[in-house]
């Protein structure tokens, strides 16, 4: 079974106050994070493909691992460790046969429903949320809360992420309710000190202890 670093970062453009993906990389990469997304919805196939291509060997050099939001063939084409599917992407099995059985499958869900069903499925991971109220999508799906993280956790043995809303002050209490990782946007590359602000997540989590499934 996969197993998945407390901190998931994920590099959004429209929450990048203007700086480049590499740059962001490069910062996160620095701090000691392992686990990267890229997550582009407003970027055209090739704009996605040339940001990915850069992006791929360079995490790569420094250990990470990359994954690419919503496309399978992009994480194919540069390849990238794996792809992140959600419930209007791909199916998870269609994406499974784009990418192979050597990479990195990961699966959004907002429900239990969800939860389970991709507990059946050959996903590797499992995202659930929004946590907390968001404002990285535009019609969030309704927020779930810790309790809800709860349940999901009940729900699958797969690694889970958690996803939606979390903060610096907040994720530690987000592996407590159950999650294997957090995943976060807004309030990591949105800081005026990517570096610094990686550094103070993982401090946070270090040593923080899951809820039992």
């Amino acid at each position: 079974m996969l197993v998945i670093p407390r901190l998931y970062a994920i590099i959004d453009p429209a929450q990048a106050a203007g700086r480049s993906v590499d740059e962001i990389a490069a910062a996160l990469l620095a701090a000691g994070i392992k686990l990267i997304q890229i997550r582009d919805k407003q970027a055209s196939s090739g704009e996605l493909y040339l940001n990915a291509q850069r992006l791929a060997p360079a995490i790569r050099k420094a250990g990470g691992t990359f994954i690419v939001n919503d496309r399978a063939d992009v994480a194919r084409a540069v390849d990238a460790d794996g792809v992140h599917v959600g419930q209007n992407d791909l199916p998870v099995e269609s994406a499974r046969a784009l990418i192979g059985p050597g990479k990195i499958l990961g699966f959004s869900t907002h429900v239990l429903e969800q939860v389970r069903e991709a507990d059946q499925s050959s996903a590797d991971y499992i995202a659930f949320g929004p946590i907390f109220p968001t404002l990285s999508k535009q019609n969030p799906d309704a927020i779930v809360g810790l309790s809800g993280l709860g349940e999901a956790r009940k729900a699958t043995l797969k690694p889970l992420v958690a996803i939606g809303g979390i903060t610096l002050e907040s994720a530690g209490a987000v592996i407590e309710a159950g999650a294997d990782s957090v995943a976060v946007i807004r309030d990591l590359i949105g800081a005026s000190d990517i570096q610094g602000r990686a550094g103070q997540f993982l401090q946070r989590l270090q040593g923080k202890r899951k809820g039992k499934s």
